[in-house]
């Protein structure tokens, strides 16, 4: 029987096991210039023990950026800091994987400064407020993307892929989930387009394949995950054809042979798509399972059963940095506090104290 400490072979790159670092922000990226600090070093080569540490978002391009002190991967400043990182996290025989988020509609201008604003597939403003460093403020409607601009962003997810790989990344995670860019062309609510980025789902997934070519042509398919989650409706998404968009969303990058699909499920309802999923992918399945609070021991038996190859877990790795020993050992465990992890201090995110 297969278990999470076995180790697997990621299309090329060998894990020690099968347990994940989910990609959470961290905002440790103060300054104009967007790098990571030592303090970023630090905290990921702590938890270098799991199978695979996938980072906190990271913006592609300056405009894609969503909320404050996030790190980019998109000048050499950039790509220096993120090697300090890599370095640190090899050091400890590690594998990470650099999470390119681009946020489109969910920033601000007053995030992104230097006269940037939001873009998104439609000019449609999402509901709620975002943290701008100061304070909460509406959302406002995002610049459209036009067929260039559309070209551009895409342009933008290959070069920061290129950038990911100088830096030391073993590969990179394109984020088409939690409401971000590529969900939002995914989505009815927030694609309105009648071009042939929006209407029918062969259009709707246009975007998202096309960066899945584009990212695996500039590092090659083995170095590329993507990660999705089905019906979610974080950042004010709203799907109306869940169970039709992502299995043919599936259907067309699998062909491309990239390392691994990561599915957060948005809820347990989901779990019959996330099999589906499961059986249509061909390469490495990740899976963020529906948990009532953070994930805990008893989602190892996913692996066991079959359900999915590797287990991607979040809070509990910010409370226990040597989680896959724990699990191993069935504890003990610290105990993660939402309510501090959420929020706390003046940027609307703290951290758990490094261990």
């Amino acid at each position: 029987m297969t278990t999470a400490f076995d180790p697997i072979d990621l299309a090329g790159t060998r894990l020690a096991n099968r347990i994940a670092m989910a990609p959470m922000t961290r905002s440790r990226a103060e300054g104009e210039s967007r790098t990571p600090t030592a303090l970023v070093a630090e905290y990921y080569a702590q938890r270098a023990s799991t199978g695979l540490i996938i980072t906190e978002g990271v913006q592609p391009t300056a405009i894609g950026q969503g909320y404050p002190d996030t790190p980019g991967l998109h000048t050499a400043e950039q790509i220096a800091a993120w090697r300090e990182v890599t370095d640190a996290v090899h050091a400890k025989g590690g594998r990470i994987f650099a999470q390119l988020m681009h946020a489109g509609r969910i920033s601000h201008p007053e995030v992104l400064g230097g006269g940037l604003h939001p873009v998104g597939p439609s000019a449609v403003a999402p509901a709620g407020q975002l943290f701008a460093g100061t304070g909460l403020i509406d959302f406002v409607a995002p610049r459209e993307l036009t067929a260039d601009g559309t070209a551009e962003t895409i342009a933008g997810f290959a070069t920061a892929a290129r950038n990911a790989v100088e830096a030391g990344f073993d590969g990179v995670e394109i984020h088409g989930a939690n409401g971000y860019l590529i969900q939002q062309f995914l989505a009815t609510g927030s694609n309105h387009r009648t071009d042939e980025w929006g209407g029918p789902v062969e259009n709707r997934i246009r975007f998202a394949v096309e960066v899945v070519k584009a990212v695996a042509a500039a590092i090659g398919p083995e170095r590329t995950g993507l990660r999705i989650s089905p019906a979610n409706t974080y950042n004010d998404i709203a799907e109306t054809d869940t169970d039709a968009i992502y299995p043919a969303l599936v259907a067309a990058i699998d062909p491309i042979g990239i390392a691994y699909l990561h599915v957060t499920e948005a809820k347990p309802e989901v779990r019959e798509l996330t099999l589906a999923l499961r059986k249509a992918f061909s390469g490495t399945f990740v899976l963020n399972p529906a948990t009532e609070g953070p994930t805990g021991p008893d989602a190892l038996a996913l692996i066991e059963d079959g359900t999915t190859d590797l287990v991607a877990y979040g809070a509990l790795f910010i409370a226990n940095p040597d989680l896959p020993a724990r699990l191993k050992a069935g504890g003990p465990y610290n105990t993660p506090d939402p309510a501090t992890f959420f929020g706390g201090d003046h940027r609307g995110y703290t951290d758990y104290p490094t261990l």
